[in-house]
């Protein structure tokens, strides 16, 4: 089956929207083939503000408009506590507020980026959208990531290198309580190695200190700015340091 014959199937359609490649691509096929289709975004703290941009930006490109919901999940117990199945609650509450605010608009189907390439076993937060029958035509149509990005550039989507990005929560370790002050830090040193120029790197966040990984290629850059970023990101965190194990 391809995205034609998905979209023959389901011809009317809301979409989950994060503004990221994969929902990027399904954003623009659901344009294409789809009869109606209706991107939601789910905008909490979680999400650093670039996304939001990111994901009005392509809707105006392909002329649609989005609807933003505002969850606050950093209050859900189950969430803000941080445990190791976070991202299962996590996503089982943002894709619930999605389902209710569809079927209100005349909805019945929810679809998500979910692709060919993403391990079930290693991603909780798909055993929601399993359980709340949330459907992933990339994934059932066999679109790997890499293929998914061959096909945005093609399309001329500006989102095709855009690199992977986890919710801002996955920087806090394990079992420490999530906060708004600490998501805060978190967002504003990443902001800042961005203007620096580092792509595709992590700041992670542990008993209020700062462990930074990002690709090996990128390290001299970081050994060039290592005062600045230093004095930069001790505002945020008692003490820095540079993973060795790094991305990628």
């Amino acid at each position: 089956m391809d995205l034609r014959d998905f979209f023959i199937r389901y011809p009317r359609a809301a979409v989950a929207f994060s503004g990221g490649v994969d929902s990027a691509y399904l954003l623009y096929a659901a344009k294409k083939y789809a009869e109606e289709v209706q991107p939601y975004y789910v905008k909490s703290e979680f999400q650093p503000g670039f996304e939001l941009a990111d994901a009005k930006r392509l809707a105006s490109e392909l002329d649609m408009e989005i609807k933003v919901l505002d969850v606050d999940v950093i209050t859900l117990e189950n969430i803000g506590a941080n445990p190791p199945d976070r991202c299962y609650y996590c996503k089982k509450a943002i894709f619930t507020s999605i389902i209710n605010a569809a079927k209100d608009d005349g909805f019945e189907i929810l679809l998500d980026g979910t692709n060919a390439s993403d391990d079930a076993g290693d991603r909780p937060g798909m055993r929601a959208l399993g359980e709340l029958s949330v459907l992933s035509p990339l994934r059932e149509c066999g679109l790997t990531k890499e293929e998914i990005r061959r096909r945005s550039r093609e399309a001329g989507l500006f989102t095709w290198d855009k690199p992977a990005y986890a919710c801002l929560a996955t920087r806090i370790q394990t079992g420490e309580r999530i906060t708004r002050e600490k998501l805060k830090d978190i967002e504003e040193a990443e902001q800042y190695m961005s203007s620096l120029g580092f792509t595709d790197f992590r700041v992670r966040s542990g008993d209020g200190n700062a462990r930074i990984q990002l690709h090996e290629d990128q390290m001299p850059g970081l050994l060039e700015h290592r005062s600045e970023i230093l004095n930069r990101l001790k505002m945020y965190f008692k003490t820095v340091s540079l993973d060795l194990e790094v991305r990628g």
